[in-house]
């Protein structure tokens, strides 16, 4: 169980780090007026990436009965 939830940690961690370089990665070509196409993919990926990171915290988060 311990491993398990280690392993989650990093892996949420490298889906934040990639979901931040692509912030970056994103803004760069927005400014430069680059290829549309490849800027969607990249927005698509960001948004996939989000998806992953909140199923993530989920896991990691108890369930609290009320």
């Amino acid at each position: 169980m311990l491993a398990e939830r280690d392993s989650l940690f990093r892996r949420l961690h490298e889906l934040r780090s990639e979901h931040r370089d692509l912030d970056t990665v994103i803004a760069r070509l927005e400014d430069s007026r680059h290829d549309q196409l490849q800027l969607q993919r990249l927005k698509k990926r960001k948004l996939k990436l989000k998806d992953e990171i909140s199923w993530l915290e989920s896991r990691l988060v108890p369930d609290i009965i009320a």
